[in-house]
């Protein structure tokens, strides 16, 4: 292996940023920005602990599930899950916080870095109601960076084309839980509890 150890190691082998992608990143939201918000029903949330300990978390909810407060504020709601909480435990010890945002079909995507702070209730949470449900917390961001990223990664691996998904090339999450989770369930009731009925109980 040929490790890369300095940043002049890296330039000398990826080159130097056009002066468009250098300068391209903004401090706070344009209407643009705003738009692709409120067409977005999807982001990843990337977080670190204090100690370098990383998580990325998927969030999700009806396009326009981010709030904006403001040009340089907006607040993503936090829905059931798992309970482990890693990427909020992250930001109780280190705020800085990535997010990237999705518009399914298009290749190009908004990049939104800053610190973050918890929040377990706000007026705005009015607004973030879904299907009669307020969120169980929401992640204030504030806003320190902000830009459009290109769709080259998206071209290559050809991640909206139909043609090539393969959703049964894995074994089917019933079968992922079985083998490696809830090894003490039969395989018969966690295809239940994934089956149809699963997605009547994501805002429970």
């Amino acid at each position: 292996m040929q490790e890369i150890t300095d940043e002049a190691e890296l330039r000398e082998l990826l080159g130097e940023p056009t002066p468009t992608v250098r300068d391209k990143a903004r401090d706070r939201l344009h209407e643009l920005d705003v738009a692709w918000l409120k067409a977005a029903p999807f982001c990843l949330m990337a977080t670190s602990a204090a100690d370098g300990t990383c998580d990325v978390s998927p969030k999700g909810d009806p396009a326009g599930f981010t709030v904006v407060l403001d040009d340089q504020t907006i607040a993503v709601p936090e829905r059931p899950g798992n309970r482990r909480a890693d990427g909020f435990r992250n930001i109780l010890s280190n705020p800085h916080i990535g997010l990237l945002y999705f518009i399914p079909g298009r290749g190009d995507t908004l990049r939104i870095n800053g610190r973050a702070r918890l929040l377990r209730d706000a007026d705005f949470f009015d607004r973030m109601v879904v299907k009669g449900h307020r969120p169980q917390a929401a992640v204030l961001v504030d806003i320190e960076e902000v830009y459009f990223h290109c769709s080259k990664a998206f071209l290559r691996s050809a991640l909206w084309k139909p043609e090539t998904w393969q959703p049964d090339a894995m074994a089917s999450r019933a079968r992922i839980s079985k083998t490696l989770e809830r090894t003490e369930d039969s395989l018969a009731e966690l295809e239940t509890y994934y089956g149809p009925a699963y997605a009547e109980k994501i805002y429970r």
